[in-house]
């Protein structure tokens, strides 16, 4: 996110996961806030799991739907076209199928975790969402993970050693614990400047309207 050197740049965190189909919504719709504002911004992918007791197999995604909120599946054809036209208006292609599943997204988290580190973090995170959802990737099978890591530039090698040590795992879980412990209960969540919490996707105007406030009170601090 290239801006003006005198441009304000803010931090956000965003409290995610990868299977959440609004976090990534969300996210375009802030890239659009800042570039309105004119504004940068420091970008921080915070772990939160959907659903943390997904099996290892995943589940149907319609099956899954149904389950956890009732819904019937013309009503869910319904929403995920909705959910289609919105991504077409974002830049997010939208890819579902019969047999679309809902994965476990743990070791998507420790690698998340791991290429914070590298500074690899953010492009990592979108590699994985598009992995996801527009190229219906299993982001729970370790080789798709490593694909995607090494396409992004992490080192193949270490990032296997992520995966199959699980060294990042108790870091991640104590992220998620903090976050979860401080109320956020479903995501997206950003926080803004570290001062200001938005949940769910607000669209490009709200999140530009925060971005001014923020730029404002940190230019009159």
């Amino acid at each position: 996110m290239s801006t003006p050197d005198t441009a304000p740049v803010i931090q956000i965190d965003i409290v995610s996961d990868v299977m959440c189909p609004w976090c990534i919504v969300g996210f375009r719709q802030l890239e659009q806030a800042l570039g309105v504002t004119g504004m940068g911004a420091q970008v921080r992918w915070q772990p939160f799991e959907l659903n943390p007791a997904m099996g290892p197999e995943g589940q149907n995604l319609s099956e899954h739907i149904a389950e956890k909120y009732g819904s019937s599946p013309e009503h869910s054809a319904q929403n995920r076209a909705q959910l289609q036209q919105l991504g077409a208006t974002l830049g997010i292609d939208f890819q579902f199928s019969p047999d679309s599943k809902i994965v476990n997204s743990f070791a998507a988290h420790q690698l998340l975790e791991f290429a914070l580190s590298v500074g690899l973090q953010h492009p990592l995170k979108l590699a994985l969402f598009e992995a996801h959802f527009t190229k219906q990737r299993d982001v729970s099978d370790q080789q798709v993970l490593l694909d995607v890591a090494e396409a992004v530039g992490i080192v193949p090698d270490d990032a296997a050693h992520v995966l199959e040590s699980g060294a990042l795992a108790d870091s991640v879980r104590e992220k998620q614990a903090f976050w979860t412990g401080h109320g956020i209960s479903g995501v997206p969540s950003m926080i803004f400047a570290q001062k200001y919490l938005v949940t769910g996707a607000q669209g490009a105007d709200a999140y530009a309207q925060i971005l001014r406030q923020v730029a404002q009170e940190e230019a009159a601090a």
